[in-house]
């Protein structure tokens, strides 16, 4: 297995165990693969919670370019649901993981097909 397959088997482990959800490894992989270079840099493989300006470019790359969807509240809402399911006292949350949350919140799994 390469360092690719190495980490997304991690994320699908966070997903069941931190998550409590048991992953769509086809959808997980894709949403990994999006994320490119980044899941290989500690800093930017993650997603720090607490930090405002950190959820606004989740918001902005990924809601919003990414999955098309259009500004609102409710993209914030959904953020920040997804770090509470994560747990905000997790300290690595893989953005990945929070993609791949993201993308199931929204249904828009076909951004990925």
């Amino acid at each position: 297995m390469g360092k690719r397959d190495d980490l997304i088997a991690k994320y699908a482990d966070d997903l069941k165990n931190k998550c409590g959800m048991t992953p769509d490894m086809d959808l997980l992989t894709k949403v990994t693969i999006g994320c490119g270079p980044a899941i290989y840099n500690d800093d930017a493989s993650t997603v720090a919670g607490s930090q405002a300006s950190e959820l606004e470019t989740v918001k902005t790359n990924f809601l919003v370019k990414k999955l098309g969807l259009k500004d609102g509240p409710e993209l914030m809402d959904a953020i920040n649901s997804v770090i509470e399911t994560y747990g905000k006292s997790e300290r690595n949350k893989y953005r990945a993981v929070v993609y791949y949350m993201l993308t199931k919140h929204f249904g828009k799994e076909s951004v990925y097909g």
